[in-house]
């Protein structure tokens, strides 16, 4: 079974899920999955993990995503983008391209978000696209996202559109932030084209369209995949001989003072957490995942990668 993650490049019209279906029927194993959904109509980059690597995609949903979106100015839609129905249209014509700046400094560092009603977020355990198709009301509330940056990089008054890179956390919804620059603005906006740049280590530069992965070998593929444990750049870096590898593999806590520590976490949401390789039958291998606890001095198995 092939372990490792593929950078794809999703086009439009096509579901995330469709690319998993994709990838297992060229594959031929059913043990697939993606990181960090992308709607139908937006495009790019989308990290697909394959066998024991589907084990780290709680990892890779927390990475850092960018983003190139555009927005139609002068239009209110039911779903916040240019392919639902129009509730409201006005004239965007007095607005500047410093109003948009304006608007756009306003997402920095961690804001409140309200989910779009056309969205998988769930509540009283129904997601909301579903209370929107039934015409039902249901009380959305604000939640806490994180957005690194938010600007600018193309204003075009005669068509009405904007352009603008986000760079953000999990859970951010795009369309959610066009739709709250066009209240600021005062004339409405919906997005009209959205595309993933970057997700964590992965980028557009080496994504692989999904269609070229169609006609592909399993084993053309394979080359492609990332080692599942490169993502976790973040983490920290353990090093253990063969008798704690095996103590490591059967679950047990260890002392990390007795291990070869070779990097310390990135500080922030994975501070307390290392990679951790040792030596198996007199091979290097990357065993899983151990977090610090008990001060730091202690390494508790969080999880493990590595069968024989």
């Amino acid at each position: 079974m092939m372990d490792g993650i593929i950078n794809v490049y999703k086009p439009q019209n096509m579901t995330s899920h469709d690319v998993v279906a994709i990838l297992r029927k060229v594959l031929g194993i059913k043990r697939v999955g993606h990181t960090g959904t992308l709607d139908p109509m937006a495009t790019g980059v989308l990290p697909v993990c394959t066998g024991r690597a589907t084990k780290i995609i709680e990892y890779l949903d927390e990475d850092i995503k960018a983003y190139t979106c555009r927005a139609k100015l002068g239009i209110i839609t039911d779903t916040q983008d240019v392919w639902g129905e129009v509730l409201e249209e006005r004239d965007p014509s007095g607005i500047r391209r410093e109003d948009v700046e304006g608007a756009l400094r306003g997402f920095r560092g961690t804001v409140m978000q309200k989910p779009p009603m056309y969205s998988a977020v769930k509540v009283k355990g129904k997601k909301l696209y579903e209370y929107a198709r039934a015409g039902q009301e249901v009380e959305v509330k604000a939640r806490p996202v994180y957005i690194e940056e938010a600007v600018l990089t193309d204003f075009d008054p005669e068509e009405g559109e904007i352009e603008f890179r986000v760079t953000c956390g999990k859970g951010t919804y795009i369309r959610t932030i066009c739709t709250e620059i066009g209240e600021m603005l005062g004339c409405g906006a919906a997005m009209s084209a959205l595309e993933r740049t970057r997700s964590g280590i992965f980028c557009l530069e080496s994504a692989v369209p999904v269609e070229e992965l169609r006609k592909m070998s399993a084993g053309e593929i394979e080359k492609l995949a990332v080692p599942l444990w490169k993502p976790l750049w973040m983490m920290g870096e353990l090093n253990l001989d063969g008798k704690l590898s095996l103590r490591f593999m059967n679950g047990q806590k260890l002392r990390i003072r007795e291990m070869e520590k070779m990097a310390e976490p990135e500080e922030g949401r994975y501070g307390n957490l290392y990679k951790v390789f040792g030596t198996v039958d007199g091979k290097r291998e990357f065993l899983g995942t151990g977090e610090a606890i008990e001060g730091g001095r202690i390494l508790k198995v969080d999880k493990v990668f590595y069968v024989r």
